[in-house]
């Protein structure tokens, strides 16, 4: 039970390294995998050709971290590495990768140019995640902008209307796909229209049921359609499908929904633990509600100490209740079949070098999709 709890943890860390205690937990399978943030990366400000100064990241820096972060537990099963990098204000690695502009910038085309260069942007993206040995990219958001007061998602949306978003965002899907790096949909089922940031408290959604399967969930059933590897659950109410707790811990959504109803088999992920919307009710009761309702593994990126109270709650909870070790048990297999899936996948790929990342055609691409 110990292994299985394991796979279904993420975690973040403090720091460009990998500290004793965090590679000694990857080794012991205590955890599954990690996640990458802005403050492990080796950042530097230096003069650009414009105006303003510009970010880099040290690039050697970070792929030894990410040597270090790829740990096998005792069965072999391997450890993730996964990162945020969407373009516009959430993208941790900085030049000399290319920056890209917002997904929003795709408005800007009509089909089928806006699927194309989707589909390129994707490729771009996941081929640098890939030279830098990540594994995951938690992209593309899937929400639709439809609240232009939304102080969280905004611009970071591939469009305003669902099918584009869907068409675009699944483009870029099987670029990252092809290129290697897992693509993870989010934030099911939508995050578009709330009116407050998740990461500091709860939002609502107070669309009825027949606005909610028009417009937020439209781009996620397409996903599920298309079996995208890895869908990232919100931590926000949706009172029409579930009065009583946010999506993460919800059974009619997570399961009745984008299990059943939709037929998705990929790995479902909650968005981290740590933030404000879920915090209050203690990580030690939040993972197991969000592994009962559907999620295979939860996230927990700031507080260490919650690592902790997330395996212990999963661990306690699991002695009573039957459901929940089987639900843990189902996860676990999952992820474990899904990793095996990936690593014969990526070993058919000819190697990634680091004369890709920040390419000129990456810049170029990253300039036609600005308007440049």
């Amino acid at each position: 039970m110990n292994a299985d709890i394991g796979q279904l943890l993420w975690v973040g860390f403090e720091g460009p390294t990998v500290t004793a205690e965090l590679g000694a937990a990857l080794a012991a399978g205590e955890v599954g995998g990690t996640v990458v943030f802005k403050r492990n990366l080796v950042q530097r400000v230096q003069a650009g050709t414009g105006v303003l100064p510009q970010e880099t990241t040290d690039l050697e820096a970070l792929a030894d971290l990410t040597r270090g972060l790829h740990r096998r537990a005792p069965d072999g099963t391997p450890a993730l590495i996964a990162i945020d990098q969407e373009g516009g204000v959430v993208q941790r690695v900085k030049a000399p990768a290319t920056q890209w502009p917002p997904m929003l910038q795709f408005e800007r085309f009509a089909p089928p140019h806006d699927e194309e260069l989707a589909h390129a942007v994707g490729t771009a993206i996941a081929a640098e995640l890939r030279a830098l040995d990540f594994d995951v990219d938690f992209a593309p958001v899937l929400d639709v902008h439809t609240n232009a007061a939304n102080p969280i998602i905004g611009d970071r949306a591939f469009g305003t209307e669902p099918a584009a978003v869907a068409r675009r965002a699944l483009a870029f899907v099987r670029g990252m796909t092809e290129a290697g790096v897992i693509a993870c949909g989010k934030h099911f089922p939508g995050h578009g229209d709330t009116h407050t940031d998740s990461h500091l408290e709860l939002p609502w959604v107070r669309q009825p049921k027949e606005r909610l399967e028009a417009i937020e969930l439209a781009p996620f059933a397409a996903a599920a359609h298309a079996q995208v590897p890895m869908m990232m659950t919100a931590h926000v109410m949706y009172p029409a499908l579930d009065p009583d707790v946010p999506a993460t811990m919800s059974k009619p959504i997570i399961d009745g929904v984008l299990r059943q109803r939709f037929g998705y088999r990929g790995i479902i992920v909650s968005d981290d633990l740590d933030m404000a919307a879920v915090a209050v009710r203690g990580a030690d009761n939040v993972a197991p509600a969000a592994i009962k309702a559907g999620c295979d593994l939860v996230l927990v990126c700031r507080n260490a100490a919650n690592i902790g109270l997330a395996r212990e709650g999963l661990a306690k909870a699991a002695e009573t209740d039957s459901e929940l070790r089987r639900r843990i048990g189902e996860s676990a297999a999952r992820i474990r079949a899904f990793k095996a899936a990936f690593a014969t996948q990526r070993a058919a790929l000819p190697p990634a070098t680091r004369e890709i990342i920040g390419s000129f055609d990456h810049r170029r691409l990253a300039d036609r999709l600005a308007g440049r």
